[in-house]
Formats: structure tokens, sequence, C-alpha cells
């Protein structure tokens, strides 16, 4: 950390996130699973720890149980450390009976908790991407700059300008133009086919961003990428940090430097998890250098009965019964039952694969029971009757689609009579 710098962080952790329905039926988009234990939000609260910005303040708002209940159990800061704390903010509504109307208006009502802890840098960071980052290092960039506010950005495709913030820049990284989602952008310096895009982290002079949220708040703005951040442009010295120089310690060659995935969409959501998979993956998970904590696991070790893995993840407490797996994402207590195939698919909490199904191109939620012989990802027309696919195909089941079944499968039959004869501890808890 900068010496003598006191970070507060803001994590905007409020979004609806519709374009991934149903996975967002019932939680927030920072809650939603991702890989074989984790949530979104971990990756942007383990880059604040790994950073050593331990004073954070979660704001959430859409469906927030979940993600409320996620947060008390997996980060929680030592009692006798005060400015040790990562603190979930609902809105308090201290100006009214409004909930938050954008990212700056969410800060705004909580200006108080900036003014109470007087910070010199506050950080503002989405909290629905999957990516590392040092974020220390964009605090440097920041300060050496003399900047009031700096912008994390990546290059992205032209034809994607209009999912991002865009933002133009001088041959010394100052932002001369800031666009939110426009339609159409000019490409970046050196390129004619990328633009260069706002990744929606911020790093703001604290005594700057005060007054900007006291003038927004009399002007009816509510946004930092629709209206503060564009109308700064002109009067304050914005600065670009280019994400690909931010440098991680234990990133393998093999990986793709700078990752970073906006992971708005079912199609984005499914790719990413593919990206974490095999010897070589683009994005590692295991670094013990920069980890991504996730929620304290009890469950028991995964079981393997006998069967096909390639390329899989297979989540604590799930079973595996003389079943085949290929590149297969299994998170906890999942069971897959004899002559079952799970093909690039992920499968999430407490699911049950019946014998003989058939699983491709799919998201299974939690809490499904599919039957046995089921087919999923080979009839597009009968899968769209069903469950909502999206353009490319990937097929979702939503939470509870498939309701439990009362029979016990026969391994689990097995199991329980090895436990009566005192041979193994009975396993009927993953179904629970």
């Amino acid at each position: 950390m900068p010496a003598n710098k006191n970070v507060l962080a803001f994590v905007m952790a409020g979004g609806e996130g519709s374009r991934l329905h149903p996975l967002t039926a019932n939680r927030c988009k920072p809650a939603v699973p991702f890989n074989g234990k984790h949530r979104i939000v971990d990756f942007v609260l383990s880059n604040l720890v790994n950073s050593e910005i331990y004073s954070t303040y979660l704001l959430v708002q859409y469906k927030s149980q979940s993600l409320i209940e996620h947060v008390r159990q997996t980060w929680t800061m030592a009692r006798f450390m005060p400015q040790h704390f990562i603190t979930v903010v609902p809105p308090q509504m201290r100006n009214g009976p409004d909930w938050f109307q954008g990212t700056a208006d969410a800060v705004y009502q909580n200006i108080h908790l900036i003014e109470s802890m007087q910070p010199d840098i506050v950080a503002v960071f989405g909290a629905d991407h999957i990516y590392r980052m040092d974020v220390r290092q964009m605090i440097d960039f920041h300060i050496k700059s003399n900047a009031h506010a700096s912008v994390a950005t990546i290059p992205v495709d032209l034809s994607e300008c209009d999912q991002f913030g865009i933002v133009d820049v001088d041959d010394n990284h100052r932002i001369v133009d800031f666009k939110e989602k426009p339609k159409s952008a000019r490409p970046m310096p050196g390129s004619r086919t990328q633009a260069l895009a706002s990744m929606g982290n911020y790093i703001f002079d604290a005594d700057v961003l005060l007054r900007q949220l006291k003038r927004m708040h009399e002007s009816g703005e509510t946004d930092f990428g629709k209206h503060i951040l564009p109308s700064m442009v002109k009067s304050h010295k914005l600065v670009a940090y280019d994400f690909a120089t931010n440098e991680i310690p234990g990133t393998e060659p093999y990986e793709e430097q700078a990752y970073w995935r906006d992971v708005g969409t079912i199609d984005a959501y499914y790719q990413a998890h593919f990206d974490t998979l095999g010897a070589q993956p683009k994005f590692r998970m295991t670094n013990r250098h920069w980890p991504i904590y996730a929620s304290p696991d009890q469950a028991e070790s995964a079981q393997i009965e006998d069967g096909v893995i390639h390329r899989s993840v297979v989540g604590s407490g799930s079973i595996v019964d003389g079943a085949e797996l290929d590149h297969a994402m299994l998170r906890r207590s999942v069971l897959v039952e004899r002559g079952a195939h799970i093909e690039h698919s992920i499968v999430m909490e407490r699911s049950r694969i019946g014998r003989g199904a058939r699983v491709r191109r799919a998201i299974i939620d939690q809490d499904n029971d599919i039957p046995p012989d089921e087919r999923i990802g080979f009839d597009p027309v009968g899968d769209r009757k069903r469950f909502p696919v999206t353009a490319s195909g990937i097929v979702v089941v939503p939470a509870g689609f498939f309701p439990a079944r009362k029979s016990s499968p026969p391994f689990l039959d097995r199991m329980n009579e090895a436990a009566q004869l005192g041979e193994v501890a009975p396993r009927m808890e993953v179904l629970a």
C-alpha cells in the first residue's frame, strides 16, 4: 500500500443481473456460484484483501440475502482490528424513500461512511467480473499521475463498444472523452479494431469524490459511467490505468495475461468456467501467491466409485458412481449415478443426475434431481419448450425445476448398508 495513504473501498454488488436469468431469479449477480466452490463476488473481495485493502463496504440491493449470508460466513474480519472489515450495506434510505438509483447514488446514500472514516483515497469497484488484480499498482499509478480519478481499462473489439464505457486518451494516458456504452467508437491509439474500455473499477481522491457526489445529488445525476466521469473529463484530471501492466505473482506463462471477463451473460459465464479447466488453463484458480478465497468447506471429500473423468472439477461432498464426465464442473454435493454422461456442463449444489441421463452444454442450477435416462442439450426444439436456451445453444435448467425423488440411488443404498455394518460412515447427507 502506498505510504501514509488511507484507502476505503466500495464494492458495487447491487446489480440485478437480468441477462443471467434464470440464475439470478433468486439471487443477485455477485452471489451467482462460480467454479467448484466460489461465488462471483469472491474475486473482487480477494483482490482487495490481497492488495492489503482491508476497509470495504459492500453495497447490496437486489435479492441480496444469499450474498449477505455468504459474506457473513466467508469474509469475517478480526474484531480486534477495527479498520479491517468487509461490511454489507443495504440501502439505508437516509435521504428519502428511494432505493439506489445508480452506482454513484449508491455511494452518495452512504456518503457519511466516507466522511466518518476520512480516507485519502476511495476505490469504487464492481462485483461481477472474473480476474486477478493488484489494486496497489493502480493506486501507485493514480498517485504518480497526480490524477483526481483513475479508470482501469482494457482493449475490447469495436463491435463490443455498446457493452462498456469507452474512453479516449492522449499520449500521457489522460482521458479526454468518456462515453457510456456508445453505439460506435474510435479505435484506441495503435489499433484499428479495438477501443479502450472501462472495467468499472475506479480510484478517486476522496475530497474530489465527496464534492462530485454532492454536486451530482443537486443536479439529479446517479451513475459514475453515465454522469460523474463524463462530466469530470474537462474539469479534472482523469487517467486511464492499463490493466495489462498489472503484475500478479504466481501467474504461469501459459495463462492468459491480464485475464478479465465480464460474466454478465449466460454465454460469457459458461465460457469463463471452461477457461479454468485443464493442466494449462487460461485462468488458473489455484495460485497460492494470490488466492481467490471461497466459503469454508465443511463437506466430506468427493468420492469416485468408478467411471471415466476427463478434464473436470468434482466438488466436495460429490459422488460419481460409474458415470462419465467430460469437461464437467460439479459443485458441492452433486450425485452422478451409474451410466450418466455429463459433457461441457455445469452442475450446481445438491443436484442429482439420474442413471443413464445425458447432459450436454447445459447449466443445471442447484437442487435439481434429473430423472433417469433424461436428455438435456440434445433436442434444441424440445429444450426451448422447457428451459431458457441461449442463441449459442446453452441450456439453463432453473433451480429446483426437477423435484427430488423419494427413492434412494443404488450407490447410496450400498453405502448405507456398509455403514450399518460399521464399514463406512453414511453419506445420505449429500442430498440434503
